[in-house]
């Protein structure tokens, strides 16, 4: 059964991740590329674009341009027998999905060598392998956890800074409580630390945009919608098959980098 099945009479069908892979990616990527995080400086024309539904080579040209994902959608594409910008891959990477089981393992480990080996010591390679072989998959919260060095600061005492770091960064998904202006209180779970795991505490309130001069990335956000949210932004609508995805993939991903115990598991930035 598909989110369309699933989807309450209220919604509006714009509310649906579109059939346009590259559009679905830029729906997520342009959060971080606004703050100057990764990607091509075109934040703006990127919003433009994914707001007004304006797919097509332009679009395509932006979105290759983020070198940090789109090893991942090769992949999964790959893997899959599809495009890289196919919207099967695309909402792999970012929500998850039975689609990725057949990308971990030793195809994912291969992919990452080729990657990463040059750029790291023996021993950081080790614990990157070490946690695809826990069972770490090309979604994009495994980069987040287990290729960026948040988490090894974390386990050496700072906390505070990091652990903000790997929530905001992380695709996550919340349910719209009010909204005011262009922005929306949406309760979400937050990552913790107890000294040893990561985890996810309980529900509380944050307030995150949803539009920018009249421009959104998820084209309808009412109260009582559940949302994906990467960084300060609401990306998308999701029903009900999506929302599980993503708690799943959330869960499978944490459980990985949680079962490896040494400091690190990588020490690269993109």
């Amino acid at each position: 059964m598909t989110d369309t099945q699933h989807r309450p009479p209220s919604a509006h069908p714009e509310a649906l991740p579109p059939e346009d892979g590259a559009l679905l990616f830029g729906r997520y990527a342009f959060p971080p590329n606004d703050l100057g995080y990764c990607g091509p400086d075109r934040a703006d024309e990127l919003l433009d674009r994914v707001s007004s539904g304006a797919s097509g080579p332009g679009l395509e040209e932006v979105v290759r341009a983020f070198e940090g994902a789109w090893p991942y959608l090769e992949l999964i594409g790959e893997c899959l027998g599809r495009a890289p910008l196919d919207p099967v891959v695309v909402e792999a990477y970012w929500l998850g999905g039975p689609a990725l089981d057949r990308c971990g393992g030793a195809v994912f480990a291969r992919s990452l060598e080729e990657r990463f080996r040059p750029r790291l010591t023996r021993l950081e390679f080790e614990r990157l392998v070490a946690a695809v072989a826990a069972g770490g998959t090309p979604h994009h919260n495994f980069h987040v956890f287990a290729v960026y060095p948040w988490v090894g600061l974390i386990r050496n005492g700072h906390v505070d800074g990091p652990l903000t770091v790997l929530d905001q960064c992380r695709i996550r998904c919340g349910q719209v409580l009010s909204i005011e202006g262009d922005t929306a209180l949406v309760e979400s779970r937050h990552l913790t630390w107890d000294g040893r795991t990561m985890s996810l505490a309980p529900p509380t309130a944050e307030t995150a945009r949803f539009r920018r001069d009249g421009r959104s990335l998820a084209p309808t956000v009412k109260p009582g919608d559940h949302v994906t949210l990467h960084w300060n932004w609401i990306c998308d609508w999701v029903g009900p098959m999506r929302l599980t995805r993503l708690r799943n993939a959330t869960a499978h991903e944490l459980a990985a980098v949680n079962s490896c115990t040494y400091s690190a598991p990588a020490a690269v930035l993109s």
